[in-house]
């Protein structure tokens, strides 16, 4: 705090003037105020500029302070509606009971139709959840001279990974190092960097130990860093690699329904489902080269992010996902296959209290016990959720009733 800030040049109206005489710029205000004026200030800037009104942004419900991690030049909070499907029950590795799903959307019919599902998958006895791999990747990429360089680089990787492990592990307490898996484009080398980063979502903790391990590299070989991304990770992206390799947590979850409990409550047949199954997401999908072999999993993913703080953008990657569905013994089995499902309990947007709320919703807040038990508990009920949704839209195909119910509830 300046002088000037103590003699009581803080308040919304005096910064707004400052801005406006060229003497601030938006990014410093917190500098000279605290973050709620210095929030409203920039609403008085852009409703005089705009002609829009700020009012219900500028109305939120926790400290702006409490998000100078997660945003620069706040102005206020967008909410997004935030209700709950379920209680559902989850057999899952890393945790077991009954959970209330948090989704936030702004979506008509989407939260009735993942309760629709959670209720049979209840009725059926509860869905099983598996984290079947997990690992946070970071891909720089280096410039050598030839292939010939391309493959020294590629033994020396092979041959020091210990030395890349003691130089990422130095700049985390919690982070390891688990693989390095060389890529050769002509004279472009790529390391894709796997981690487990325990209950963090892990980005930033990847990226900064890369950082430290590509020095070592750079050190003892003649490759030169061109980007310590280099979109082999791949972060934000549909790639098929995450799709094969995994990114984040892998995991799957499946549900044997009773022909009796798919005909009184989903109004249709296992036979029908199946086929539709076939037909759309997976027959359906691969004439649209799609990286997406599911009916609606995004739903779900985007919904139970925002409700739980992980980052949106990372949807992408999350959706892509595979359904089956079989008739077994008369009944319906369906399962859903996440590949790349980056989320975490710890750090980003989890600390925002709201966000924070909804991790409590599922009794997930914070670092598990043993550590990474949390996220993967998160990404087990995310998974339970999609296989919901899944199995409520398909039977809402198959039965024909798509459209009336989006009808009958307005949307």
């Amino acid at each position: 705090m300046t002088d000037e800030t103590d003699s009581g040049s803080g308040d919304a109206a005096t910064l707004a003037e400052r801005v406006r005489d060229g003497e601030l710029r938006l990014h410093e205000l917190e500098d000279h105020a605290d973050a709620d004026t210095a929030a409203a200030a920039r609403r008085l800037l852009v409703e005089e500029d705009s002609g829009a009104s700020l009012d219900a942004v500028g109305d939120y419900g926790f400290p702006a302070e409490a998000a100078d991690a997660n945003i620069e030049n706040m102005v206020g909070a967008v909410q997004v509606p935030l209700g709950v499907a379920g209680p559902v029950h989850v057999n899952g590795g890393a945790l077991q009971g009954e959970r209330y799903l948090p989704l936030a959307t702004t979506e008509g019919a989407l939260l009735a139709s993942v309760n629709r599902g959670c209720s049979v998958i209840s009725a059926a006895g509860g869905a099983a959840a598996r984290v079947l791999k997990s690992g946070m990747t970071r891909a720089p990429v280096f410039r050598v001279e030839d292939v010939v360089e391309a493959e020294a680089l590629v033994e020396w990787v092979r041959d020091n990974r210990s030395a890349l492990a003691e130089a990422a592990e130095s700049t985390t307490s919690h982070g390891e190092l688990e693989e390095v898996t060389p890529y050769v484009v002509g004279n472009s080398v790529y390391l894709r960097f796997r981690y487990d980063t325990k209950d963090a979502m892990g980005m930033n903790m990847a990226t900064i130990a890369t950082e430290e391990a590509c020095a070592v590299v750079e050190e003892e070989t003649a490759a030169e860093l061109v980007a310590l991304s280099g979109n082999l990770c791949s972060d934000k992206k549909p790639a098929a690699i995450n799709a094969v390799e995994g990114r984040g947590r892998t995991v799957t979850a499946d549900v044997k329904v009773p022909r009796e409990v798919v005909e009184s409550r989903l109004h249709t047949t296992p036979e029908a489902v199946a086929e539709l199954n076939t037909r759309k997401n997976l027959v359906g999908s691969a004439k649209a080269a799609s990286l997406g072999f599911n009916a609606h999993v995004a739903n779900v993913v985007a919904a139970m992010f925002l409700a739980t703080g992980q980052d949106e953008a990372q949807v992408v990657e999350g959706a892509n996902a595979i359904t089956t569905a079989e008739v077994r013994d008369g009944d319906l089995y369906v399962s859903v296959s996440l590949a790349s499902l980056e989320v975490g309990t710890v750090g980003g947007g989890t600390k925002l209290p709201t966000q924070a709320e909804g991790l409590d919703v599922l009794g997930l807040r914070g670092g598990g016990d043993p550590p990474g038990s949390n996220a993967d508990a998160l990404a087990e009920c995310i998974a339970v959720g999609s296989l919901a949704g899944e199995l409520s839209l398909l039977s809402a195909l198959a039965s024909r009733h798509l459209s009336s119910a989006h009808s009958d509830l307005g949307r």
